[in-house]
């Protein structure tokens, strides 16, 4: 089993940044990479960004590319979402997953083992 703990959402004005961070425990080992998904109410949950453990390769959704940048700490097994220039759309709660399929995956049904979900809000 792998637990994920996603922490740092919050409130932001427009224009803003904010940094998420999720933490991955127990058979690390297993996964081989870690992705953020997020889900603003009434629509489903889409892919944002999932990066590699052993390359460090990443992949962005079309939306995010240029404002938001996912990393790893390898060490630390700990996952981050740089996320700046911020845009209302941007609202949602955001959930860090793993998955344990070596193929480049962008749709939730392929990950894993996921986080509870940490809300960031985007104010204009």
């Amino acid at each position: 089993q792998v637990q994920v703990v996603e922490s740092g959402g919050g409130l932001v004005q427009a224009g803003g940044s904010l940094r998420l961070s999720c933490a991955a425990s127990g058979r690390i080992f297993t996964t081989y990479a870690m992705g953020w998904f997020r889900q603003a109410p009434g629509k489903e949950r889409e892919f944002v960004a999932r990066i590699r453990w052993s390359s460090g390769s990443t992949y962005y959704a079309d939306s995010v590319k240029g404002r938001f940048t996912i990393s790893a700490d390898n060490v630390k097994n700990t996952v981050y979402l740089q996320m700046n220039s911020l845009k209302p759309e941007d609202t949602a709660v955001y959930y860090c997953a793993a998955t344990l399929s070596q193929r480049l995956v962008v749709i939730a049904a392929d990950y894993d083992y996921w986080g509870q979900g940490t809300q960031v809000t985007v104010s204009s």
